[in-house]
């Protein structure tokens, strides 16, 4: 019937195309209808819909029932190794049970259950999650606002198969991918939530002049700064048609993630944008600041030399502000409070020069700006390492998915 283009070492033979029905004995329905009266606090974890995205089982929402309920429901009770897909919604997202939710009881998903011959469920798993499935899946799906697939239709649902070692192979090889992607995911989520957890503790708060956390050696009280005293909003405005700036990349606030400072990918050069009108100069190690919809939290801290637009600000500290603590400044609640109450006027929300400069804040010594600028751009970095691991493994897992698969 065919073979995919990448395959481990030792696999020649043609794969073979089969039916659901031919390997499974039982697919239908979990139980369909209201199960709202059974809900309690704490009992047995019943699976829906919400839990099954992307060839996994998540606890982002958590829904239990009682003995009774979970009792009448034993025949269609889920085991090691079987398989539910979604039936509704986002359907075609599927998922293997595993032992910890051995006899588990599910709501309004098609099961898989009782395999006729000896099948690698996480080898059915991944081959939902490629194109061709999903293309397949999506042909059979019916319903304009919600879509909808039925448990007959799956039975008819036509999948390729390989032998049952080379299924194992790369059911185990995708389980391992998708263990790399989550461990990149949860320690990017971890370094964020530090991260969010230093502003708010390096920072002082409630009319304190002292942070709750602090680097070792430092004892002195923070001293009140404004604005203009300490900050450089830069007027340095150049024509982008000179061709002087044409290599130099153009960072405007749609290329800034939210609240993050990360630079996305989506960034071109001057002459790629084929710029026409004034844009502001920036340099490394200053700090640009998108002023439209501050709500937005649009900034980053300049690592190479370019040009932003009209629409940000270019800062830079003076009589003693460093610029990494600058940086981690404009992150803090206080000033995002701050900036989001000033610029609401009519139209477009937007902070200005004045406005800017009238904010006042807590300031330390030079050496501790230094430590506290540089330890939360440490954290940045780690965020952005994790991040871009994440995204190469995501991408990896899609060319695998594309050329493991016939």
């Amino acid at each position: 019937m065919g073979k995919p283009k990448i395959r481990f070492k030792g696999y020649e033979d043609d794969w073979e195309q089969r039916k659901l029905s031919d390997i499974y004995a039982s697919i239908g329905n979990a139980f369909v209808g209201t199960a709202t009266p059974y809900y309690v606090e704490s009992g047995h974890f019943y699976l829906e819909s919400n839990n099954i995205k992307d060839g996994q089982i998540n606890h982002n929402s958590e829904i239990f029932i009682n003995d009774e309920f979970y009792e009448k429901q034993k025949d269609k009770w889920l085991h090691t190794g079987d398989m539910v897909m979604v039936q509704s919604g986002h359907v075609g997202h599927a998922a293997v049970i595993p032992e910890e939710l051995d006899n588990s009881a599910a709501h309004a998903l098609i099961m898989f259950r009782h395999p006729k011959e000896k099948i690698e469920p996480y080898f059915l798993n991944y081959q939902y999650q490629t194109n061709k499935s999903k293309k397949k899946i999506e042909e059979i799906t019916t319903g304009n606002t919600i879509k909808h697939i039925l448990a007959s239709d799956m039975q008819e649902f036509v999948v390729d198969i390989t032998n049952y070692d080379e299924q194992k192979k790369i059911g185990s090889y995708f389980q391992k991918l998708d263990h790399l992607i989550t461990l990149h995911q949860r320690k990017c989520e971890e370094t964020k939530s530090l991260k969010k957890y230093m502003l708010q503790k390096m920072f002082p708060e409630n009319g304190n002049c002292v942070p709750k956390i602090r680097f070792s050696g430092f004892a002195d009280a923070w001293e009140q700064r404004k604005w203009i005293d300490v900050v450089d909003i830069s007027t340095e405005m150049v024509n982008p048609t000179t061709g002087e700036y044409d290599n130099m990349p153009h960072i405007a606030p749609g290329n800034i993630e939210s609240f993050t400072g990360r630079i996305l990918d989506n960034v071109k050069t001057v002459k790629e944008e084929q710029l026409i009108s004034g844009k502001f100069r920036f340099r490394p190690d200053d700090v640009v600041y998108g002023k439209i919809n501050p709500q937005l939290g649009k900034y980053f801290y300049a690592t190479v030399n370019g040009l932003t637009s009209a629409d940000a600000y270019v800062f830079n500290g003076k009589n003693g502000l460093k610029q990494k603590f600058l940086f981690a400044l404009l992150q803090t609640s206080d000033f995002f409070k701050y900036s989001v109450s000033v610029s609401k006027r009519s139209g477009m929300p937007k902070i200005n020069r004045d406005e800017l400069n009238a904010y006042s804040f807590l300031m330390p010594s030079e050496e501790e700006q230094d430590r506290i600028g540089s330890y939360l751009l440490q954290l940045d970095h780690l965020i952005t390492l994790h991040q871009h691991k994440c995204d190469e493994l995501q991408k990896l897992k899609k060319f695998m998915l594309q050329n493991m698969f016939v």
